[in-house]
């Protein structure tokens, strides 16, 4: 039988296996090989054929993972012997992905592509905790920024979005958390809202809420940790357990 290489990116979403699309359940069913990432809850793996060959290729921020040029290979090698391989990967493909990468990759050997969005974190995890990133009067838009630059630094685009009025959500960013904290504090937000969400959608999920001058004594008392995402602006304060922060904050006032 003829081999036919076809490649299809799948964003699995933030975790719960229920949120990922029909569609992407659909592509999984019909993969030869699936090449998954560490953020992907393996029960959607159970909807693959038994004679699917599963490759975990797992990437974390801030934890040793495959390199991208490896699977940019894996790619390309297993869709030329196997067929259709499925990349599947946590959040979507094109929110801090890589998916755009790969794609440039394997264009380059002619394969065909197609791409199965996914829900990104950065506005399920938000949904699901009922904090809107956008309201009227409060904010008008959102960023969605990278906490991990490929050099280490933290995203200039960060230090142009906290002088904005922009709600900001960070991906990958809790090991630099301190150093967020400290920017906000430089232009006098420190009474900013902020969340951050661990595990989220998850049964292992914490949340912490609390303003920038307190999120670290608060991560700490909730025991935050990778992966987390974090969420900066007066939106936080319309999650609907922001009141107790307001509250014990008037504890300490009086």
């Amino acid at each position: 039988m003829q081999i036919k290489p076809f490649i299809t990116l799948v964003g699995a979403g933030p975790g719960d296996p229920e949120l990922i699309t029909m569609k992407g359940i659909r592509a999984v069913r019909e993969a030869d090989v699936i090449l998954y990432d560490a953020l992907v809850n393996e029960e959607i793996l159970t909807y693959a054929k038994p004679a699917c060959t599963k490759i975990y290729v797992g990437k974390r921020a801030e934890r040793i993972s495959t390199s991208q040029d490896y699977i940019n290979k894996l790619l390309v090698d297993y869709a030329l012997t196997h067929g259709h391989v499925v990349r599947l990967k946590g959040g979507d493909p094109f929110v801090f992905g890589r998916g755009g990468e790969e794609l440039d990759y394997v264009r380059q050997f002619g394969i065909p592509t197609a791409v199965v969005p996914g829900i990104s974190s950065s506005i399920g995890l938000t949904g699901l905790q009922q904090l809107p990133l956008t309201y009227r009067g409060i904010s008008e838009s959102f960023w969605v920024i990278t906490g991990a630059t490929a050099d280490g630094r933290l995203s200039d685009d960060l230090k142009q979005a906290v002088q904005t009025n922009a709600t900001v959500v960070v991906l990958m960013g809790y090991a630099k958390l301190a150093q967020i904290v400290d920017l906000y504090k430089s232009y006098g937000k420190g009474e900013l809202p902020i969340a951050l969400i661990q595990n989220g959608s998850l049964p292992t999920e914490r949340i912490a809420l609390a303003r920038v001058d307190t999120i670290l004594d608060e991560a700490e008392k909730n025991l935050i940790g990778v992966p987390a995402v974090i969420v900066l602006g007066e939106v936080v304060a319309k999650h609907q357990d922001f009141e107790k922060v307001k509250k014990s904050i008037q504890a300490i006032m009086v």
